[in-house]
């Protein structure tokens, strides 16, 4: 691991971004690992309240005929995860800092960025909304004026039929595309904010670079957070009690080696 001098653009300068080796993804992993042994009541509490969450999402969706949104809710998951996980980044701030960490540490996270944290916040629900209207706008495209079916029915008729297979394909590249553009904006831009009184536009810019500098760790470190968010999913979301703290403990390694205290 390497320092890289800080960026200056326009006068203003930014935390200095790390090179990291590829390898470095499974490091933050086993410490992420490590700090939900530390506290596991905490890690899976929290873990526990997105598995309920998820389920009540789900069971509107289904109650108000919409099952079919189910995946599209379920890969949307994937742009707001970063702030959903900011109580994980709190737990792992404290342990590193040899603080208690009790429930109500991460549950009322105080933010030395709160307006900006929120200022982000907002801008990823954004994407996440727009990648719900995009989905409905495809299906539009491949399905015409057919009602959107049940979720056992679409399925079948996406993997199986032609034009359910072109909205696979063009759904699966256009949210590709939103992913990687929400994941390099606040891979390490929502720790940053968490724990440093900085501005959304420095911590996004320097998230930016981070991903830039550390372009394959950082596609290995997407890919991983993708994999395991897809297993949490495909378990009906009970994995997500094991995942979603596990990652957010993760998160805040990563973000501790890639972007320098000073």
């Amino acid at each position: 691991m390497s320092d890289v001098s800080s960026a200056t653009n326009g006068g203003m300068r930014f935390p200095q971004v790390r090179k990291v080796r590829a390898d470095a993804p499974w490091v933050w992993l086993a410490r992420g690992w490590a700090d939900m042994c530390a506290v596991p009541a905490v890690s899976f509490t929290y873990g526990i309240f997105f598995f309920v969450l998820s389920l009540l999402l789900v069971s509107a969706l289904f109650l108000f005929d919409l099952g079919a949104l189910v995946p599209v809710i379920a890969s949307g998951f994937l742009l707001v995860g970063p702030l959903l996980a900011v109580g994980m980044y709190e737990a792992s701030r404290r342990l590193e800092a040899g603080l208690p960490v009790r429930f109500a540490d991460v549950a009322l996270v105080s933010a030395q960025s709160p307006a900006q944290l929120a200022f982000l916040g907002a801008m990823l629900m954004g994407a996440m909304l727009i990648w719900v209207r995009i989905a409905t706008l495809l299906f539009a495209l491949f399905f015409g004026s057919q009602t959107m079916p049940q979720l056992g029915e679409f399925v079948p008729a996406l993997l199986l039929t032609p034009h359910g297979l072109g909205l696979l394909v063009v759904g699966t590249a256009t949210g590709g595309v939103l992913a990687l553009i929400c994941f390099s904006i606040s891979v390490v831009s929502v720790p940053m904010l968490m724990a440093r009184d900085v501005d959304a536009v420095t911590a996004v810019l320097t998230s930016i670079e981070t991903v830039r500098r550390n372009f394959w760790p950082m596609m290995i470190w997407g890919w991983i957070i993708a994999f395991l968010t897809a297993f949490g999913i495909a378990t009906l979301f009970v994995g997500l009690v094991f995942v979603f703290p596990l990652l957010g403990h993760a998160t805040w390694h990563a973000y501790r080696d890639l972007v320098s205290k000073s």
